[in-house]
């Protein structure tokens, strides 16, 4: 099936250069055509390795890169999209004892069409430049993890630039996300809902307030990261008209016992 947006090799460069960058790390270098980026905390997007172009590498940049984290005290994490021009590069890494896990799907849209989604379901989440406390609430709610929510919280607060969408009932944050904007692209992350509350559409309205806050902006181009292993938030992407372009893994190096 023929894809309706477009992804040059410069587009590839720019969403994972604006990925990194709305997760905030403490620090990023470069190396080789790779971004490096360190951080604490459980958000992997924030401290694993990734290449800026679909192209063969040499395995001496592995070794560099190993080199780098080393140096931090840090476990080498690579970020790699499943293309087959790092075929050899995934069996370079299984031969040192890499594994890869959490697949996870770069999807693309683009703002009006994700506007839609929220059509006959309610009004478009509210739009903040700050997340309020209710906003953070919501990720350190019953059913999610508090630690990992936690982290989270903290990357996208304090990435510049960030907006934060809240649909509030009750005094309460129900649903929330967030958008980052960053090299031509406008970015979703960070999509809760109260596990009560699902169902309900409230995510549609999340993606429909964050869609009308980039439009005013001047962005149509939209990317997200999705597990591929979650059928309902895949469901509601697609609704939105989001488009699969590649699925990547973490791979990194097992940990033997002594």
């Amino acid at each position: 099936m023929k894809l309706m947006h477009t992804i040059t090799e410069t587009d590839i460069e720019a969403i994972e250069r604006a990925t990194v960058a709305a997760v905030s790390p403490d620090l990023t270098e470069e190396l080789d055509g790779w971004l490096l980026p360190f951080a604490e905390g459980t958000v992997k997007r924030a401290k694993s390795a990734v290449p800026l172009h679909r192209a063969a590498v040499d395995p001496g940049t592995i070794d560099r890169i190993e080199d780098r984290c080393d140096s931090r005290q840090v476990v080498p994490v690579l970020r790699l999209a499943d293309a087959d021009c790092f075929d050899s590069l995934r069996a370079e890494l299984e031969r040192r004892h890499y594994v890869g896990d959490s697949p996870t799907l770069v999807q693309v849209g683009s703002t009006p069409r994700m506007l839609r989604v929220a059509e006959g379901g309610g009004a478009p989440a509210d739009v903040d430049t700050t997340p309020d406390d209710a906003w953070a609430g919501l990720f350190l709610g019953e059913g999610f993890d508090p630690v990992d929510g936690a982290h989270r919280v903290r990357t996208l607060a304090r990435a510049k630039g960030t907006l934060f969408a809240s649909v509030r009932e009750g005094g309460r944050t129900v649903a929330a996300g967030a958008m980052a904007f960053g090299h031509g692209w406008c970015s979703v992350h960070g999509m809760r809902t109260d596990l009560a509350q699902r169902g309900r559409g409230l995510a549609g309205r999340v993606l429909a307030g964050l869609a009308q806050a980039a439009m005013s902006r001047g962005f149509e181009r939209v990317f997200l990261q999705v597990d591929a292993a979650n059928p309902p938030a895949l469901a509601l992407y697609r609704r939105a008209g989001f488009e699969t372009h590649w699925q990547y893994r973490y791979w990194q190096r097992q940990q033997w016992p002594r």
